[in-house]
């Protein structure tokens, strides 16, 4: 079993971002699009590269494809949670969208872009399925004309709540798709054996992202900006802030509770990377007898 979570953005990008686990990569992204935007071959437009990381520690590692029919595809993971992550979202569509004219030689030669968001909280209050895809639609007859925008959104806050226990067989009871199964790998790859799959996940390339995880070997730079990826999504994190804007609507004694929750999770995955425990309760506010209760 890794200790490494594969939710923070340099170890998924060193999953899904290489070319050597381009297989990996077309598998999620047929896991979450149409049978229409369905990939057989894929070109990454920004491969993972250490050195760009290095440079700005608050840069986004997001991963982006283009597929066979030069479909534009940007997949983001997040884990703490930002306040408008929609206009955030929208920006990076935008961006992936405008950016082909400077190689198109006129409008026609634009090809449909695609936003795979997969985030760690939930940001759709009022929307109940942790899969969620949005276009631009006619407000009277619902006709969708401007085809070339799609964001999708993974709440995988959603889906492990959904499933109610915490125990492998709960989860394997909630895969209907594939992707259940990505979900299930990033959110608990902890209770995945890969020599050991249940029926439901025995499969390929989940086997391979489970190994892939287990060798993963950091260099010191890597492992470096890995902790320090760590250290701050716990510290700039506005998780905080946010639920407690959220409390005035709905009162702040709630408010202050969901951020309490939230901050529980965020120690829990440290724990489980291995993070001093008092480095956690400094930053969390939570007192270590209250994290010894989370340690794995």
């Amino acid at each position: 079993m890794s200790n490494i979570d594969p939710r923070v953005d340099i170890a998924f990008k060193k999953i899904f971002g290489v070319e050597e686990n381009k297989d990996l990569l077309i598998s999620l992204i047929n896991s979450i699009v149409s049978k229409e935007d369905q990939v057989k071959e894929i070109t990454l437009l920004n491969p993972y590269n250490l050195k760009s990381f290095k440079k700005d520690k608050l840069s986004i590692l997001d991963v982006k494809a283009e597929g066979e029919d030069g479909k534009k595809f940007n997949i983001e993971i997040q884990i703490s949670d930002e306040a408008d992550y929609d206009k955030r979202a929208l920006y990076y569509w935008a961006k992936l969208y405008t950016e082909q004219l400077k190689v198109a030689e006129d409008y026609a030669s634009l090809s449909k872009a695609i936003g795979i968001h997969i985030l760690n909280f939930t940001s759709i209050l009022n929307a109940p399925a942790y899969h969620n895809v949005f276009h631009v639609r006619e407000k009277e007859t619902g006709l969708h004309y401007f085809k070339h925008l799609e964001l999708h959104t993974i709440e995988l806050n959603k889906f492990v709540e959904a499933v109610g226990k915490k125990e492998l067989k709960d989860f394997v009871g909630k895969v209907k798709n594939a992707l259940d199964m990505w979900s299930t790998f990033l959110s608990r790859h902890d209770l995945l054996n890969k020599d050991k799959l249940p029926s439901k996940l025995d499969n390929p390339a989940l086997k391979k992202a489970l190994n892939v995880l287990e060798i993963m070997n950091f260099t010191d730079d890597e492992r470096m900006a890995y902790e320090d990826r760590l250290k701050w999504l716990m510290v700039e994190s506005n998780t905080l802030r946010k639920y407690e804007e959220k409390g005035f609507e709905r009162g702040l004694e709630e408010g202050r509770e969901e951020a309490r929750q939230e901050k529980i999770e965020m120690a829990k995955m440290l724990l489980l990377q291995g993070v001093d425990i008092d480095m956690i309760a400094k930053a969390t506010k939570l007192s270590q007898e209250e994290l010894k209760k989370f340690l794995p």
